[in-house]
């Protein structure tokens, strides 16, 4: 952290720590020039989606880092994010906590449920913008023509947008006054198509969906669902477009390149293997015994054990003292050894 304190130009500050008496729509800067985006209509009730208990899972109930351990270049680039309404290219060993800063930018800046795609080598863009069930549709209208006493030839079709859900990326490019956190995890899993498709939404900021804008003449509002429980939207002739650019945390474990373009078109960060204190504050914050003995122990023995494999997955500390504290631990006893041996060497394959 910076000796005499936070810059006046930060608003994410990296503890995890909700934001007080700070309205972000008023402390966020406008967009520059070339990064407005006037998207719409905007919805009538524009509240924050609230966190599905995925954050809690993720961070634990209160994970609040110190000011003294956070680190100032993280902050710096989540904030250089913010400003430039770029995607954050988030690269580091498994178990560095690339996927838990996003849900720590969305508990500190109050931005609600976090969209999160996964990556697979099947992964289409198409298939993280939205999804058409056109079977669905058929089988509904067949069956409602059947039944219905309507005359011949005036049977009403089903409303389309029943059967069109918006994914998570797509969700995430609604208009809104305040931006979504998306988390679009482990790129580098995907086909090497799949990050050159990304840049148009990232640049324009928006996209059609072809099956609505057909019927747009006809039904040029259309409520859809969206990859929010329960949740819907109305969309104007088919077109999604963003009003407020999303927060996107894009990660990687290093295990490919990608293209040029892409990687100019986004931030860059690194992240490093939590330390001593930190991993006690996580352990902390999952309220895993706190008054246990052999807490202390554990961690000092995880972050050597990680140095030693070229890292472990932080959640393997987790599952190690949950058991210690649940009477596995014996002092004197063989087992133990050999338990915590299986639980972190089981990954060497996943960091060599």
């Amino acid at each position: 952290m910076h000796p005499d304190g936070p810059p006046d130009w930060w608003i994410y500050r990296g503890t995890g720590r909700p934001l007080q008496d700070v309205v972000l729509a008023e402390r966020l800067p406008p967009a520059p020039p070339w990064r407005s985006f006037t998207g719409g209509p905007l919805p009538e009730l524009d509240l924050v989606p609230p966190d599905d208990g995925e954050a809690d899972r993720r961070l634990g109930l209160e994970h609040h880092l110190s000011a003294r351990h956070v680190d100032p270049h993280e902050v710096e680039m989540v904030n250089a994010a913010l400003y430039l309404r770029r995607p954050l290219l988030v690269t580091g060993r498994p178990g560095s906590g690339k996927s838990t800063l996003a849900y720590r930018i969305s508990r500190e800046l109050g931005l609600g449920r976090v969209l999160r795609w996964p990556i697979t080598s099947l992964t289409t863009l198409k298939s993280g913008l939205y999804g058409y069930d056109a079977i669905g549709r058929a089988q509904a209208a067949g069956t409602r023509s059947a039944v219905s006493a309507a005359p011949s030839g005036e049977h009403p079709d089903p409303p389309i947008g029943e059967f069109v859900r918006l994914a998570e990326l797509g969700t995430a490019f609604l208009p809104r006054r305040l931006p979504r956190v998306l988390l679009i995890d482990e790129l580098d899993k995907s086909d090497s198509d799949l990050p050159h498709d990304l840049l148009n939404v990232f640049e324009d900021g928006e996209f059609t969906i072809p099956e609505l804008a057909r019927s747009a003449r006809r039904s040029p509002l259309v409520e859809v669902f969206t990859a929010d429980p329960n949740g819907t939207a109305v969309l104007k002739g088919g077109r999604v477009a963003c009003a407020a650019f999303p927060v996107v945390v894009i990660t990687s474990n290093g295990e490919r390149d990608f293209p040029p373009a892409f990687l100019r078109r986004c931030l860059r960060f690194e992240t490093k293997d939590p330390d001593t204190e930190q991993l006690a504050a996580m352990v902390a914050a999952h309220a895993v015994d706190p008054g246990n003995e052999h807490r202390s122990r554990l961690i000092e023995e995880f972050v050597a054990r990680s140095a030693a494999l070229g890292g472990l997955p932080a959640d393997k500390l987790l599952d190690a003292v949950y058991l210690a504290t649940s009477g596995a631990y014996s002092e004197n006893g063989d087992s133990w050894p050999r338990l915590v041996d299986a639980l972190w060497r089981q990954l060497n394959s996943l960091v060599s």
